[in-house]
């Protein structure tokens, strides 16, 4: 897949790389030449350039990217304007870096497709949401090995956990399952309510509309999620 990130703070170069490592194709922008020649052996493609810039930004190659995230983070203004940018330019899917609670109601406004906090939320974690399709939430045990969270592929709908096999298909040990439900409160409005079920057992039976929580080494997670 093709990616642009956008600013290479902390965040930001870190996820670029990730992304470079996992074999896309990723532009890397900041308005620091430093920043830009410090990364340009870790990154497919390194850009100087300021984000924000109408006539600039028309010049990247956007209709060919699958993905842009802004992680500009040290100014609002400067996040708000790149994001609002590449929004006009209809790029097929943003994603942008908040800082605080305003700032989020700002990008939501504008709509963005998915906010990022990176004080909570690991460039790890972040590429490999971005790049295993399927993939809700991950965590890093090790280098090799994971916990992530996966929406149930479609073929598993209506199976028990027994019957999918997936423990000798893929080696991978599913922990839990995670469902997710519309209450209406008092007042008529209605929200989601997500239910951990607990440790799983063999005879769960499995709908689409769920979330698995599995273990297991990337490689086979990758291999599980490629075959969905």
């Amino acid at each position: 897949m093709k990616y642009i990130v956008v600013g290479l703070g902390s965040f930001g170069a870190s996820l670029a790389e990730k992304l470079t490592e996992e074999g896309n194709e990723v532009i890397g922008i900041d308005t620091n030449m430093n920043k830009v020649d410090n990364y340009k052996e870790r990154i497919t493609h390194t850009i100087c350039m300021d984000a924000t810039d109408e006539f600039t930004v028309s010049g990247l190659p956007l209709s060919g990217t699958d993905m842009v995230v802004v992680a500009i983070g040290e100014n609002k203004g400067a996040n708000v304007m790149a994001t609002a940018l590449f929004k006009n330019f209809q790029v097929k899917r943003l994603i942008s870096r908040a800082i605080d609670g305003l700032h989020e109601k700002v990008l939501h406004a504008i709509g963005v497709d998915e906010i990022v906090h990176p004080e909570e939320e690991s460039a790890e974690r972040w590429a490999k949401k971005l790049c295993l399709k399927g993939v809700v939430d991950s965590f890093e045990l090790s280098d090799s090995y994971s916990i992530v969270e996966v929406n149930v592929p479609i073929r598993f709908d209506g199976k028990t956990i027994r019957e999918t096999n997936i423990r000798e298909n893929y080696n991978l040990l599913v922990l839990t399952t995670i469902t997710n439900t519309e209450v209406k409160s008092l007042v008529g409005k209605t929200r989601s309510v997500t239910k951990v079920k607990g440790v799983a057992s063999p005879d769960n039976i499995l709908s689409k509309d769920d979330i698995l929580v599995v273990y297991g080494s990337n490689k086979d997670i990758k291999r599980f999620l490629k075959d969905e």
